[in-house]
C-alpha cells in the first residue's frame, strides 16, 4: 500500500521590527497576511528561509540602526526583504547592502508579500492556514495597538513623516471599530489608539459615517472615542495634537470611558521655536487648557514629548522651555536632541546648536523633569489604583497603571498574597515611589 506523501515544511519567515508603534501595526499586517497563507515564523535569522526587515527612517540615528539590522540579517541569513519608512529612500538601503532582494516603502503590505511569494513560494495546505481572527499580534495577548490613520497633514520643520508616508489617511469609523471588537474578543484588555495624528483623525473622510451595529458613527475624533469606549476594556490615546476640540474628550476620561491619559507632542516651549518648528494647533493658551483639563479630570496623566537643540534654540529659548515645565508638571516627559535628518526643512534655518550644548541641555532638561516627575508621583503614595500586569516573576510582579503607557512610561512594581497572571487587572495600594515608578501592595483582585 503506498503511504500519502508527508506534506512539505511550509517556508519560515523571520521578522525584525524597527521605529514606532505605527511600524508595529505595518509589521503586524504583513505577519498576518503571510501565516494566512501558511507560513511559519522563526525566532531568529539563521533558522529562516527568509528575513524581512521594518525599517524606520524618522532620524538618522534611527536609518542607521536599521541599516545595522538589514547587514546583520543579510550576514545570518542571506535572503532579506527590505520594508518600512526608511524603503521610502531605496537607495539608502541598497548602497549599503545591494545583495537585498526588494525594498518597498511603509505601508506596501502587497509588495512585501510578492516578494514573499517570489522568494520563497509556499504550497497550499487548507488544514494547516489557520490564524485567529485578530490576526497575528506582535504583542502580549493583553495590549494590542489599534491604528485608526497613517500619514501627516502637518508640516512640521524637524519632521519627514509626510514624505515617508504621506497624507492623513483616515480608516472608517466602522473598520477600526470591528478591529477593536475582534482585538476584545481575543482577550485584549486594553487597546492604545495611535496614528501620526490621532486628533486629526477623519478629516480626509470629512467626518464620513460608516456603518456600525446598524447605526452611523462619523469617523471623527471624539466619536471614535465615544464608540471604544463602550468595549468596557482600557482605551489609551497616543500622539493627540492639542486642537481646541481635544477638551471634549476630558469628559470621556472624568466618566471612566476611555483613560484619564492624554499623549500630546508639544515639543517645545518658546513661542519663537515653536514659530520655527511649524507647529500645529495654538500654543499660547495651553498652560490655561491643562489646568482646566486637570480641574474637570484630577486623575488625568499628562505625557509629551520635546526636542532640544531646534536651530537657533537660544538660551533664553531653554530657560523658557523649563519654566514653561515647572508651571505645566507634566506627568510623563520624553527628550529628543534635534537630529539634522536629511530632507527635513529645518536644517535651512541655520544657527545649528553645537552637539556638546545639546547634550548639556538633555540634561539639565531631564533632571529638571525627573523632580517634577518625583513630585507627582510621591502624590499617589496610600492611594488605591487599577494596576494591570505585564511580568510575573518569583519575587513579585511588575505592571502599569491607568497612567503609565507600555514601554514609554514608568512601571508598577507589585507584591502579592497570591500569584498572579500576566493580564490580570488588579487594585494596588501605592506604598513608595521614585522618580519613575511607583511600589505598593495588591488589596483587592
Amino acid at each position: 500500500m503506498n503511504r500519502p506523501l508527508r506534506p512539505q515544511r511550509p517556508p519560515r519567515i523571520s521578522f525584525v521590527s524597527l521605529g514606532c508603534p505605527k511600524a508595529l501595526v505595518d509589521s503586524e499586517r504583513i505577519v498576518t497576511r503571510l501565516r494566512a497563507e501558511g507560513y511559519e515564523l522563526a525566532r531568529d535569522h539563521a533558522g529562516a528561509d527568509l528575513a524581512i526587515v521594518n525599517t524606520c527612517g524618522f532620524l538618522d540615528s534611527a536609518q542607521a540602526e536599521s541599516l545595522a539590522a538589514v547587514g546583520a540579517a543579510m550576514a545570518e541569513n542571506g535572503k532579506v526583504i527590505v520594508t518600512g519608512c526608511m524603503g521610502a529612500e531605496p537607495e539608502k538601503i541598497t548602497a549599503v547592502h545591494p545583495g537585498v532582494l526588494a525594498v518597498s516603502g511603509p505601508q506596501q503590505y502587497e509588495s512585501v508579500v510578492d516578494a514573499v511569494h517570489c522568494a520563497v513560494p509556499r504550497p497550499h495546505d487548507p488544514y494547516a492556514d489557520l490564524i485567529p481572527p485578530q490576526g497575528i499580534k506582535l504583542t502580549p495577548r493583553h495590549y494590542a495597538y489599534l491604528k485608526i490613520s497613517d500619514g501627516c497633514n502637518n508640516r512640521c520643520t524637524f519632521c519627514i513623516i509626510p514624505k515617508l508616508r504621506g497624507d492623513l489617511v483616515s480608516r472608517p469609523a466602522a473598520d477600526v471599530l470591528r478591529e477593536a471588537e475582534r482585538l476584545v474578543a481575543a482577550g485584549v484588555k486594553e487597546l492604545l489608539v495611535i496614528s501620526q495624528d490621532t486628533s486629526a483623525y477623519g478629516v480626509d473622510l470629512k467626518y464620513a459615517e460608516s456603518r456600525w451595529k446598524g447605526r452611523p458613527v462619523r469617523a471623527k475624533f471624539i466619536d471614535l472615542a465615544r464608540e471604544l469606549g463602550e468595549f468596557g476594556v482600557w482605551v489609551r490615546l497616543h500622539y493627540v495634537y492639542p486642537y481646541p476640540h481635544v477638551d471634549a474628550v476630558i469628559e470621556l476620561m472624568a466618566d471612566g470611558k476611555v483613560l484619564p491619559y492624554l499623549d500630546v507632542p508639544f515639543q517645545h516651549a518658546s513661542p519663537a521655536v515653536l514659530e520655527r518648528m511649524r507647529r500645529p494647533a495654538a500654543q499660547a493658551r495651553t498652560l490655561e487648557r491643562i489646568r482646566k483639563w486637570r480641574e474637570q479630570c484630577p486623575s488625568l496623566t499628562l505625557r509629551s514629548t520635546f526636542i532640544v537643540g531646534f536651530p537657533g534654540e537660544t538660551e533664553a529659548d531653554f530657560a523658557a522651555l523649563l519654566e514653561w515645565l515647572s508651571a505645566a508638571e507634566l506627568d510623563r516627559v520624553g527628550c529628543f536632541r534635534y537630529e539634522a535628518v536629511a530632507g527635513a526643512a529645518a536644517n535651512a534655518h541655520g544657527h545649528a546648536v553645537p552637539e556638546p550644548l545639546k547634550e548639556e541641555r538633555w540634561n539639565r532638561l531631564m533632571a529638571h523633569q525627573q523632580a517634577i516627575s518625583f513630585k507627582r508621583l510621591a502624590r499617589r503614595i496610600g492611594r488605591n489604583e487599577r494596576v494591570i500586569i505585564d511580568e510575573v516573576g518569583p519575587a513579585g510582579a511588575k505592571g502599569r497603571s491607568k497612567g503609565d503607557a507600555p514601554q514609554i512610561d514608568g512601571a508598577v512594581f507589585v507584591t502579592s498574597r497570591r500569584p498572579l497572571r500576566v493580564g490580570e487587572i488588579a487594585t494596588v495600594k501605592i506604598e513608595r515611589a521614585d522618580a519613575y515608578d511607583l511600589h505598593g501592595a495588591v488589596v483587592g483582585y
